[in-house]
C-alpha cells in the first residue's frame, strides 16, 4: 500500500472537515481554513463521534469553572478514583508534568543550583489519540488565537519563572488567596501552592479580586505543610517562611537567584508551628510604623516583588525559561486559552491516530 506524509495542517484539516464553518465577511486565511472553525463555532458544533473526544469535552466544560473557590474546594473522593481529592485544579494544567521524585531537570543555575520546570514535551491524549508533541500543539492551535493575543501570551511567558514560587497556609479569607494570585500573575511567578485548612468552608465569589489570575498560574493543593515542603525540597527549592522573630532575616538581604519557596500564613495565627519547623529559613519584611503585621496578601506580593526586583538586580532578568521550556510553557498558555482548545488537540490526535492506523 503506497504510504504519504501528513503534515499537522493535512490531519487538523481532516480532523475539522465535518465542521461548519462560521459565516464572516472577508476571506479566511489558507491556514484557518485547513483548520476550520474557531474555537466558538467548534464549541457549538455537533458532538465528536468518538466517546474519548466526548469526554475530554466533559472534562473541558468543567475546566470553565472560573472562580477561585470552586477551582480550589476538593472533590470528595470517588468509588473509581479514590486518591482524587484535589478538585478541579489539576485540570487547568494539561501537558504532561514530572513526578516529584524525577530529578530536577535542567544545567546548574546561579550558584550551583537547579531550577524545578514541571512540564514535559507531550500532551497527554484521551483514550484512543496519538501522542501529540509541543509543536504540534502550538501549529494547531495558533489559527485559533487572535495574534495581539499571541503575543500577550508569549511576553506573559518570556516573563516567567519557576525560581520563585509562592506558598499559602491555611488562609480562611479567599479574597486574600485571589489577591496573591492575582499578584504572583502579575510578577511572573509561574508557580503557587496552596496548603487548606478548612475544605468544607465556603466561600464568596472572588473572581474580581483575582481578575482571573488563577487560569494562568500552576496552582497545586496539599494536606499539610510536611506534605507541601517535602515535594518543593525535591524539587530544589529552599523553603522561607515569614515571621517575626529574633532568627528572622531581612527579606532585603536574601539571595533571591537560589530557588526559594516564599511561605504565607493565616491572616490571624501567621505561619503554623509545624511549618516554622520544617522551613530552611525565616525572614521577614522590616516595618517602620505603629503596627507590626501587613495584610496577608500585600504581604504576599512586597516579598515576591522584592524577589523579582533581586533577581533582575543580580541576574540582569526574572523570566529564566530555557528555549524548549518556554515552547512547553507557550503551548501550555494556548491550551489554557479557551475551554474548547484541548477538545480542538484530542480530535486532532485521535485523527492522527487514525492516519497512522490507516497506513500499516
Amino acid at each position: 500500500m503506497a504510504t504519504r506524509t501528513l503534515s499537522v495542517s493535512s490531519l487538523a484539516s481532516t480532523a475539522f472537515a465535518s465542521f461548519p464553518h462560521p459565516r464572516r465577511s472577508p476571506p479566511a486565511p489558507p491556514l484557518l481554513r485547513l483548520l476550520g472553525p474557531r474555537p466558538r463555532a467548534l464549541a457549538r458544533a455537533s458532538a465528536l463521534s468518538s466517546t474519548s473526544s466526548s469526554a475530554a469535552a466533559a472534562a473541558d466544560d468543567e475546566d470553565g469553572v472560573d472562580t477561585v473557590e470552586q477551582l480550589l474546594h476538593p472533590r470528595p473522593p470517588s468509588v473509581s478514583s479514590p486518591g482524587a481529592t484535589r478538585g478541579r485544579i489539576d485540570r487547568l494544567m494539561k501537558l504532561q508534568r514530572r513526578a516529584d521524585g524525577d530529578a530536577v531537570p535542567g544545567p546548574a543555575g546561579p550558584g550551583g543550583h537547579r531550577r524545578w520546570f514541571p512540564y514535559l514535551d507531550g500532551f497527554r491524549p484521551a483514550a484512543g489519540g496519538a501522542e501529540v508533541s509541543i509543536r504540534e500543539v502550538v501549529e494547531v492551535l495558533e489559527p485559533y488565537i487572535l495574534e495581539a493575543r499571541r503575543e500577550r501570551i508569549r511576553r506573559a511567558v518570556d516573563n516567567r519563572s519557576y525560581a520563585v514560587c509562592l506558598v499559602v497556609e491555611g488562609l480562611s479569607d479567599f479574597g486574600n488567596v485571589s489577591a496573591a494570585f492575582r499578584s504572583a500573575d502579575a510578577l511572573g511567578v509561574q508557580s503557587v501552592h496552596v496548603i487548606s485548612c478548612d475544605s468544607s468552608k465556603r466561600y464568596r465569589d472572588n473572581r474580581h479580586v483575582s481578575m482571573g489570575a488563577e487560569k494562568w498560574l500552576d496552582i497545586e493543593i496539599w494536606n499539610s505543610p510536611s506534605e507541601c515542603f517535602s515535594a518543593l525540597k525535591k524539587r530544589g527549592y529552599r523553603i522561607a517562611t515569614t515571621c517575626l522573630g529574633t532568627d528572622s532575616v531581612c527579606v532585603y538581604d536574601m539571595d533571591w537567584s537560589q530557588p526559594t519557596a516564599i511561605v504565607v500564613g493565616n491572616e490571624l495565627r501567621g505561619i503554623s508551628d509545624d511549618a516554622l519547623e520544617l522551613s530552611d529559613l525565616h525572614c521577614s519584611v522590616p516595618m517602620k510604623g505603629m503596627v507590626d503585621s501587613f495584610n496577608v496578601s500585600v504581604a504576599a506580593g512586597i516579598l515576591m516583588h522584592h524577589a523579582v526586583c533581586d533577581r533582575v538586580s543580580r541576574l540582569g532578568h526574572h523570566g529564566d525559561l530555557l528555549p524548549e521550556e518556554n515552547r512547553i510553557l507557550l503551548a501550555e498558555f494556548y491550551l489554557r486559552h479557551r475551554e474548547s482548545t484541548s477538545t480542538i488537540v484530542h480530535e486532532y490526535a485521535k485523527r492522527k491516530a487514525g492516519n497512522f492506523m490507516a497506513r500499516l
